[in-house]
């Protein structure tokens, strides 16, 4: 076993609302398709790296798997969307030593997902 994730689905009650967050918060928009008759709004995707999508339908929550987004070099312009875009932080910006840092922020729809920029 490669990897031990190898597609993620974020549900939404609003899909639009939901792709539109992720929109902001990345800063480029969701390839937004439908597949297998649910909307799906894709992050970016090259071959051999993992990915996912937010997807219309399902139970929002903030109870369940933690997923992180990897925000690269841009956590800090990534959080200072979060709440223009209706979302909330949860966990400021953390040191996590030598894995670099994290933050955990709450979507539109009431997902926990937490942001990642290696050291």
């Amino acid at each position: 076993m490669r990897n031990a994730i190898n597609w993620f689905e974020i549900p939404s009650t609003d899909f639009d609302r939901a792709a539109t967050f992720y929109d902001t918060l990345i800063g480029e928009a969701l390839r937004r398709d439908t597949f297998m008759g649910i909307p799906h709004g894709f992050f970016s995707y090259e071959p051999g790296v993992i990915s996912g999508a937010v997807v219309g339908g399902g139970t929002p929550g903030a109870s369940g798997p933690l997923i992180y987004l990897n925000a690269g070099d841009q956590m800090d312009a990534m959080l200072a969307r979060v709440e223009a875009a209706g979302g909330q932080i949860i966990q400021p910006r953390t040191s996590l030593g030598p894995q670099g840092f994290m933050a955990v922020i709450l979507d539109t729809e009431g997902n926990k997902v937490a942001l990642h920029q290696a050291a």
